[in-house]
C-alpha cells in the first residue's frame, strides 16, 4: 500500500511528464518560418553602341559628286555654275579640308579703284588700264585663245576684294577662252613680267549675272607666262 509520499511524488513526475509532452507538441506544431524568395535583380538592357560617324573631308583635288574642276577657291558644277569652297564644304556636310592653301589677307585696293586717273589708258570698248610695271616684249603677247599664268586681285569699286590669287600664294592658269570680255580684251595688251591695272566696266565684265560682282571691277594682272 502507497503511502502519502509515494503518492505526491508520483503525482509530481506525472505532471512533469505532462508539461514535457506538451512543449514537445507545441514545438512540433509550430509552423515553419517562411523563407522569402531571393531578389533577382532586373537589369536594363544596354543599347548597342550607336555606330561611329564618318568624318567628312573635302579635298579639292578629287571634286565631290556633282562638282568638276576644283581650283582658285571654287568648283565648277556639273551642268554649270560655280560655288565656292565653303558653298561646297556646306553642301556636303563637310566638316574639314585638305589640299587647300592658307590664305593670306586679301590685298588692300589702290586708292584709285573708284575711277581710271586720267593717265590710264582707254580702249574703244571702254576698257581702262594703266601699266604698274612694264614687261618684256620680246616673247610676244597672248592671243583671244591663250592660256595665260597670272597673279591677280579683283576689287569692286567701293575697295572691296572679291578674288585674289595673291592671298591663295599661288598663280593661277586661265584659258582665255573662259573669261570675261574685259579679261580677254586685256591681257592681250600686255606682256610677260607686266603689271598692269584694269578697269572693266559692267559690260565687259559679269554684266548682271547673279551672285557675281556687280559693277565695274578694278584688277591689277600680273602675266607671268602664257601658252
Amino acid at each position: 500500500m502507497l503511502n502519502r509520499s509515494s503518492v505526491f511524488g508520483w503525482a509530481v513526475i506525472s505532471l512533469a511528464s505532462l508539461v514535457l509532452a506538451g512543449c514537445l507538441q507545441n514545438k512540433a506544431e509550430a509552423p515553419a518560418p517562411v523563407q522569402e524568395a531571393p531578389k533577382i535583380e532586373v537589369k536594363a538592357p544596354t543599347p548597342p553602341p550607336e555606330p561611329e560617324k564618318k568624318e567628312i573631308v573635302f579635298d579639292p583635288r578629287n571634286p565631290p559628286p556633282g562638282f568638276v574642276n576644283c581650283h582658285r577657291n571654287h568648283c565648277h558644277r556639273v551642268g554649270g555654275g560655280v560655288a565656292s569652297y565653303a558653298q561646297v564644304m556646306q553642301e556636303i556636310g563637310a566638316t574639314k579640308s585638305v589640299g587647300v592653301p592658307e590664305m593670306a589677307p586679301m590685298p588692300q585696293a589702290p586708292p584709285d579703284v573708284a575711277a581710271p586717273p586720267a593717265d590710264a589708258e582707254v580702249t574703244p570698248s571702254g576698257l581702262a588700264s594703266k601699266v604698274l610695271r612694264a614687261g618684256d616684249g620680246a616673247a610676244g603677247k597672248p592671243g583671244p585663245t591663250s592660256t595665260v599664268t597670272v597673279h591677280y586681285t579683283g576689287w569692286t569699286a567701293d575697295g572691296k576684294a572679291f578674288d585674289s590669287s595673291v592671298s591663295r600664294g599661288e598663280p593661277a592658269a586661265i584659258p582665255l577662252t573662259r573669261v570675261f570680255p574685259g579679261w580677254v580684251e586685256g591681257l592681250q595688251l600686255m606682256s610677260i613680267g607686266e603689271e598692269r591695272r584694269f578697269w572693266i566696266p559692267e559690260n565687259l565684265a559679269y554684266q548682271g549675272q547673279p551672285n557675281r560682282p556687280a559693277g565695274m571691277l578694278v584688277f591689277d594682272v600680273e602675266l607671268i607666262a602664257f601658252q
